[in-house]
């Protein structure tokens, strides 16, 4: 089974003539790409991750410019874009109690209040006004808001959320 990865970018595109890429931050902390030093690049249409060292990175606007070594025209560069950034789930930065990754969500058993199975969560879709969970059950698809009044109790280590 292939590591679990933590996605923190995605190539957005080439930037300038010298192999350097314009990656989209997907983390709350997009100041971590200037700590990280190696990352794996997911092509996730064809499942195929290639682990590249990081030479330099910098913040520029909404996004990250990041060097990889063996990325040295904009040729390398285009050939990258779309391909997402990731880490090994062992790097994942710490998150305060009753916090969790959505991806941690994966397979728990959703309940609700009296205890009845809805189903188990499958994904999480990213929203505007708050994040979808995807539970899947009895045939059936279900799409729960990520809000408090709605999610009562996440219980990662029971696998559980009511």
């Amino acid at each position: 089974m292939p590591e679990r990865l933590v996605v923190i970018g995605e190539i957005a595109r080439a930037h300038g003539l010298r192999g350097e890429l314009r990656v989209t931050p997907l983390t709350d902390h997009p100041e971590r790409f200037e700590r990280v030093t190696a990352c794996v690049l997911w092509d996730v249409a064809r499942d195929r991750r290639e682990p590249r060292r990081i030479t330099a990175a910098r913040r520029r606007g909404d996004a990250v410019l990041v060097s990889l070594e063996g990325c040295e025209s904009v040729e390398d560069a285009s050939a990258l874009v779309g391909r997402l950034v990731a880490l090994p789930e062992a790097e994942a930065l710490p998150l305060a109690p009753g916090q969790f990754y959505p991806w941690q969500l994966a397979g728990c058993r959703v309940l609700t209040e009296d205890g009845r199975e809805v189903g188990r969560v499958t994904g999480v879709e990213r929203g505007g006004a708050q994040d979808r969970w995807v539970v899947a059950g009895e045939g059936r698809e279900h799409l729960i808001p990520a809000v408090r009044e709605i999610v009562l109790d996440v219980d990662l280590a029971a696998r559980r959320v009511v």
